[in-house]
């Protein structure tokens, strides 16, 4: 987006704000309060309901437990750690075919003949 758009859109934002009564002070905690309860988040199904893993276990959870499913498949991973952890690492410094046309051939164009 280019300077004078982001500018509009800023100016535009600003006035809707004013108009409804909303202050950047507002707009900045909901903010903050939308990302503590992202981190806080322990459980997830597939259609985003959540739970933190505090009060009473909410119904789609105890539904999901008592049809068979395990509380683990519900459980958010934590970011910090399953970033590399699925990921196998591989030494390209070992790759016999580095340098030649096999490693710049795609799969796709050896099918196409």
């Amino acid at each position: 987006m280019d300077e004078r758009k982001r500018e509009s859109m800023v100016a535009y934002l600003r006035r809707r704000m004013a108009q409804v009564g909303i202050k950047v002070a507002d707009l900045a905690a909901a903010l903050a309060e939308d990302r503590m309860r992202a981190k806080s988040v322990r459980y997830r199904n597939a259609f985003g309901d959540t739970w933190d893993g505090k009060g009473a276990m909410p119904q789609w959870l105890m539904q999901a437990i008592s049809a068979g499913q395990s509380l683990e498949h519900f459980a958010v991973a934590d970011s910090s750690k399953s970033a590399n952890s699925g990921r196998a690492t591989v030494d390209w410094r070992q790759d016999p075919f580095a340098g030649t046309r096999l490693a710049t051939v795609g799969p796709s164009s050896t099918h196409a003949r």
